[in-house]
Protein backbone atom coordinates (compact mmCIF):
# COMPACT_ATOMS: atom_id res chain seq x y z
CA UNK A 1 0.00 0.00 0.00
CA UNK A 2 1.09 3.56 -0.70
CA UNK A 3 -0.05 6.74 1.03
CA UNK A 4 0.75 10.42 0.62
CA UNK A 5 -0.01 13.64 2.43
CA UNK A 6 1.34 16.70 4.15
CA UNK A 7 2.34 17.51 7.70
CA UNK A 8 3.22 20.36 9.98
CA UNK A 9 6.06 19.88 12.42
CA UNK A 10 7.12 21.72 15.57
CA UNK A 11 10.63 21.14 16.88
CA UNK A 12 11.59 22.42 20.33
CA UNK A 13 15.04 22.26 21.95
CA UNK A 14 15.39 19.98 24.96
CA UNK A 15 18.01 20.22 27.71
CA UNK A 16 21.71 20.22 26.83
CA UNK A 17 23.93 17.23 27.43
CA UNK A 18 26.01 17.13 30.61
CA UNK A 19 29.20 17.21 28.52
CA UNK A 20 28.07 20.57 27.16
CA UNK A 21 29.20 19.87 23.57
CA UNK A 22 27.49 22.59 21.49
CA UNK A 23 27.57 20.33 18.39
CA UNK A 24 25.15 17.89 20.08
CA UNK A 25 21.47 18.70 20.27
CA UNK A 26 18.15 17.25 21.42
CA UNK A 27 14.71 18.27 20.22
CA UNK A 28 11.14 17.23 20.79
CA UNK A 29 9.06 16.51 17.69
CA UNK A 30 5.33 17.22 17.41
CA UNK A 31 3.60 16.62 14.06
CA UNK A 32 0.11 16.86 12.63
CA UNK A 33 -0.29 14.71 9.50
CA UNK A 34 -3.02 15.00 6.87
CA UNK A 35 -3.86 12.99 3.77
CA UNK A 36 -3.93 9.19 3.64
CA UNK A 37 -2.43 9.20 7.15
CA UNK A 38 -4.49 11.39 9.48
CA UNK A 39 -2.52 11.43 12.70
CA UNK A 40 -0.46 13.17 15.32
CA UNK A 41 3.08 12.28 16.25
CA UNK A 42 5.35 12.82 19.22
CA UNK A 43 9.01 11.94 19.41
CA UNK A 44 12.57 12.96 20.10
CA UNK A 45 15.49 13.81 17.83
CA UNK A 46 19.22 13.73 18.54
CA UNK A 47 21.45 15.84 16.29
CA UNK A 48 25.11 16.53 15.67
CA UNK A 49 26.62 19.31 13.60
CA UNK A 50 30.13 19.60 12.22
CA UNK A 51 32.54 22.39 11.34
CA UNK A 52 31.91 21.71 7.62
CA UNK A 53 28.98 23.66 6.20
CA UNK A 54 26.15 21.33 5.16
CA UNK A 55 27.40 18.29 7.09
CA UNK A 56 25.38 16.93 10.02
CA UNK A 57 23.37 13.94 11.17
CA UNK A 58 20.28 13.09 13.18
CA UNK A 59 18.40 10.11 14.56
CA UNK A 60 14.82 10.22 15.79
CA UNK A 61 12.07 8.01 17.16
CA UNK A 62 8.42 8.98 16.92
CA UNK A 63 5.07 7.41 17.78
CA UNK A 64 2.41 8.13 15.13
CA UNK A 65 -1.23 7.76 16.24
CA UNK A 66 -4.32 8.08 14.05
CA UNK A 67 -5.78 6.44 10.96
CA UNK A 68 -3.99 5.15 7.86
CA UNK A 69 -6.32 4.54 4.91
CA UNK A 70 -9.14 4.36 7.46
CA UNK A 71 -7.40 1.86 9.79
CA UNK A 72 -7.07 3.13 13.36
CA UNK A 73 -4.00 2.60 15.52
CA UNK A 74 -0.44 3.67 16.06
CA UNK A 75 3.09 2.68 15.10
CA UNK A 76 6.63 3.87 15.71
CA UNK A 77 9.05 5.22 13.11
CA UNK A 78 12.85 5.36 13.28
CA UNK A 79 14.75 8.10 11.35
CA UNK A 80 18.42 8.15 10.32
CA UNK A 81 19.44 11.30 8.46
CA UNK A 82 22.87 12.28 7.19
CA UNK A 83 23.85 15.43 5.31
CA UNK A 84 27.25 15.28 3.61
CA UNK A 85 28.23 18.78 2.44
CA UNK A 86 24.65 19.53 1.49
CA UNK A 87 23.76 16.13 -0.01
CA UNK A 88 20.98 14.62 2.13
CA UNK A 89 20.30 10.95 2.78
CA UNK A 90 17.30 9.99 4.90
CA UNK A 91 15.96 6.58 5.87
CA UNK A 92 12.73 6.23 7.83
CA UNK A 93 11.66 2.71 8.80
CA UNK A 94 8.49 1.64 10.58
CA UNK A 95 9.60 -0.16 13.73
CA UNK A 96 8.80 -3.89 13.51
CA UNK A 97 6.00 -5.07 15.84
CA UNK A 98 5.21 -1.49 16.95
CA UNK A 99 1.74 -1.36 15.35
CA UNK A 100 -1.38 -1.34 17.51
CA UNK A 101 -5.10 -1.96 16.95
CA UNK A 102 -5.93 -2.14 13.22
CA UNK A 103 -2.28 -1.36 12.37
CA UNK A 104 -0.89 -4.40 14.21
CA UNK A 105 1.80 -6.05 12.10
CA UNK A 106 2.49 -3.01 9.91
CA UNK A 107 5.90 -2.91 8.22
CA UNK A 108 7.28 -0.39 5.77
CA UNK A 109 9.12 2.83 5.12
CA UNK A 110 8.43 6.55 4.89
CA UNK A 111 9.92 9.40 2.89
CA UNK A 112 9.85 13.13 3.62
CA UNK A 113 10.02 15.78 0.91
CA UNK A 114 9.98 19.53 1.38
CA UNK A 115 8.48 21.31 -1.65
CA UNK A 116 8.19 25.11 -1.64
CA UNK A 117 8.53 25.08 2.15
CA UNK A 118 5.70 22.54 2.59
CA UNK A 119 6.44 19.19 4.30
CA UNK A 120 5.10 16.14 2.43
CA UNK A 121 5.29 12.45 3.31
CA UNK A 122 5.03 9.19 1.43
CA UNK A 123 4.44 5.91 3.23
CA UNK A 124 4.84 2.45 1.73
CA UNK A 125 3.59 -0.35 3.95
CA UNK A 126 2.07 -3.79 4.22
CA UNK A 127 -0.30 -5.22 6.79
CA UNK A 128 -1.01 -8.88 7.49
CA UNK A 129 -4.06 -10.18 5.65
CA UNK A 130 -7.07 -11.29 7.63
Amino acid sequence: MHGIGTFEVKLAPLGAYAAGDPALGRMSIDKVLQGDLIATSQGEMLTVGTSVKGSAAYVAIERITGTLHGRKGSFAAHHVGVMARGAPQLTIALVPDSGTEELTGIVGTMKINIVDGKHCYEIDYTLPSG
